[in-house]
C-alpha cells in the first residue's frame, strides 16, 4: 500500500489494521419466535423467560432491547447495558448495532428499577426520545418503552407516550 507523507514522500510501509466481521445467527426458527402484540406481551416475554432475572431484578439496573422483524415476531433480547441501584449507561451506537444487525423493522425498549417504582424519569424520557430519534435514521420503529419491576410495569406506549 503506498501513501503521502507530510513532506511529500512516498512511504512504501504496508499499514495495518483490524478486520470487522459481522454476523448474526439466528437459532429459533421464524415460526417459533415469540409474537409481540401489545406491552403484556412483551412484559411476560422479559419476566417468564427470565431476561430480568428475578434474582437481580431488585438488585440493579439493566437495559435490554428486544428486536423485531416486520411481522413482530422476536428476532431476540439485546443486553445493552448493567448499572447500579438507581442508573445505568445506554449507548444508542449499541442498540443501533444491534437492530441493524438482525435486520430488525422494530425494537421495544425495557429496563427495570430495582427500587419498585414503575414511574419513568427524566432521563428515562430522554433516552426514549434519543433512540426514536436514531431509529428514524434507518427506518426502524420504536413501538414501546417498558419499565419494569417483578409485580408491575409502565408501558410508554398504553400511556400513549410513542407516537
Amino acid at each position: 500500500m503506498l501513501h503521502l507523507t507530510m513532506n511529500g514522500k512516498i512511504n512504501t510501509e504496508t499499514l495495518k489494521v483490524c478486520e470487522v466481521s459481522i454476523s448474526y445467527r439466528p437459532k429459533v426458527k421464524p415460526s417459533e419466535r415469540p409474537v409481540i402484540r401489545n406491552s403484556q406481551d412483551i412484559y411476560r416475554l422479559l419476566t417468564d423467560s427470565r431476561v430480568f432475572s428475578p434474582d437481580t431484578i431488585e438488585h440493579r439496573e439493566f437495559f435490554k432491547a428486544v428486536l423485531l422483524n416486520r411481522a413482530g415476531r422476536a428476532l431476540g433480547v439485546m443486553h445493552i447495558s448493567e448499572g447500579g441501584i438507581s442508573e445505568t449507561v445506554v449507548d444508542i451506537r449499541h442498540i443501533m448495532q444491534g437492530a441493524i444487525l438482525a435486520n430488525a423493522s422494530s425494537l421495544v425498549l425495557a429496563h427495570n428499577h430495582p427500587a419498585g417504582n414503575c414511574t419513568p424519569s427524566r432521563e428515562d424520557d430522554t433516552i426514549t426520545q434519543r433512540v426514536k430519534q436514531a431509529c428514524t435514521l434507518f427506518s426502524i420503529k420504536v413501538l414501546d418503552h417498558l419499565i419494569i419491576t417483578p409485580y408491575a410495569y409502565y408501558s410508554y406506549a398504553d400511556e400513549g407516550r410513542i407516537v
